[in-house]
């Protein structure tokens, strides 16, 4: 009669594999630099509802998403990672709570010189 165990003889092995992330880049435009492009300026000060709509439709997010509280710091968070750029959630609420339209306008160039 043969006798047989059900006994693991070894631990299973967990294997990680890391990857290289690409470089982190900088904005292509600071903050303040806002008449880099007068029609994406002149929009945000006379339109900014329909400046985010865009800048949200662009990457890929509802038009409505802009019209939501919080959404621009969450959009601004999204582009950033997006594009690999440096930079915390704490430094996008900064930015779009102290700087709601200069922050929009950069989003907006950021956009236009990566597509």
């Amino acid at each position: 009669m043969a006798f047989h165990s059900n006994v693991v003889g070894s631990q299973p092995v967990t294997v990680t594999q890391y990857t290289v992330s690409a470089a982190r880049s900088e904005w292509s435009t600071s903050v303040c630099d806002c008449c880099d492009d007068c029609g994406i300026c002149l929009c945000a000060t006379f339109i900014p509802c329909i400046l985010g709509c865009k800048v949200a439709q662009d990457n890929g997010d509802s038009c409505c998403l802009p019209f939501l509280p919080g959404a621009m710091i969450a959009l601004r968070t999204s582009i950033r990672s997006k594009y690999n750029i440096e930079g915390s959630v704490c430094d996008d609420w900064v930015i779009m709570a102290c700087l709601p339209l200069c922050g929009l306008c950069q989003l907006a160039r950021e956009q236009r010189m990566r597509s």
